[in-house]
């Protein structure tokens, strides 16, 4: 039997729009295939913070701009940490300076020994000889051990002294090395090989100790951070290659990870899920690093596919 035109434009209408329905399943099941975990994109954020106190005299840091690990962003002011080395170094030569000169103040006390002793050796012989008392040898040998023991004596405390002055010198180059390293800090510098995300202070202005001076991340190496159930965990192994997806220009890109951490406690699934059924899943925490060429932002969402 041959159909009407009006039921068979209608047949063809309904065949389309089923047509068009399977073929958009099909689709989103290749889709959903594709990718198996959602997430954004992170990388390694670091506050660098003031470690000294002053006038922030110059900061060349610029947001966006990529620095070398080492490059010199900025001076605090150091004045008054110089001044406080430079009366330092003199407290320590005019300390030294006062350290006693043992053989000099010994000099007069051995040459009375010396005196003694020749002494001895004289009164000795005439005692020999019958024309002096063995009283006068035994006064002389009296005299030569009293000065033996001021000599002793005097260098004992001469050396404590000395020693005295060297330990108080000692502690006073501490203090100097902890004053010049508090001038190094006075120098800023960039921590890693990253770009300025922000920066909190400008030129002028007062930096004190704990002050966030700016913030930098090396976007070049970055992770995606993305949630996984139970049942797929066992697939999943550190080192593991990963596809990265991530929308550009143009349509999407694909990028190349490598599996660096996975958690090993498990946790609801972050609020971000929308759907009330998922967010009560428990899953785990992975994160896929990769080689940034620029098309990653810090935030951007991106999907994962893990490969076996």
């Amino acid at each position: 039997m041959e159909m009407d035109p009006w039921a068979r434009t209608h047949f063809w209408r309904k065949s389309i729009i089923v047509l068009a329905c399977l073929l958009l399943l099909v689709s989103c099941r290749k889709k959903d295939k594709g990718t198996d975990a959602y997430g954004v994109f992170e990388a390694t954020e670091i506050i660098v913070s003031s470690e000294n106190n002053g006038k922030l005299l110059e900061f060349s840091a610029e947001e966006g701009k990529t620095y070398q690990q080492g490059d010199v962003l900025g001076h605090i002011d150091s004045t008054q940490l110089c001044l406080q080395i430079r009366q330092l170094e003199s407290s320590i030569r005019a300390t030294l300076a006062s350290r006693p000169d043992i053989p000099s103040q010994l000099n007069t006390l051995e040459a009375k020994l010396q005196t003694l002793q020749r002494e001895r050796n004289r009164v000795d012989a005439l005692v020999k000889a019958n024309a002096a008392s063995t009283k006068q040898l035994d006064d002389v040998n009296a005299e030569i051990d009293i000065t033996k023991s001021q000599i002793a004596a005097t260098k004992s405390t001469l050396n404590t002294q000395s020693a005295a002055i060297l330990e108080n010198v000692e502690a006073m180059r501490f203090q100097l090395l902890q004053l010049q390293n508090a001038v190094d800090k006075c120098t800023i510098h960039a921590p890693i090989t990253g770009t300025i995300l922000q920066k909190y202070i400008e030129p002028n202005e007062l930096a004190f100790q704990g002050k966030p001076l700016f913030k930098i991340a090396d976007i070049t190496n970055m992770t995606i951070k993305v949630y996984v159930t139970e049942d797929m965990l066992s697939s999943i192994k550190l080192g593991q290659d990963a596809d990265i997806h991530l929308d550009a220009k143009g349509g999407q890109k694909t990028i190349k990870g490598t599996v660096r951490w996975i958690s090993a406690k498990a946790e609801f699934t972050p609020k971000m899920i929308q759907t009330k059924k998922e967010r009560v899943n428990m899953v785990y925490a992975v994160k896929i690093g990769f080689k940034n060429d620029g098309s990653a932002k810090i935030g951007m969402p991106g999907d994962v596919k893990f490969k076996n």
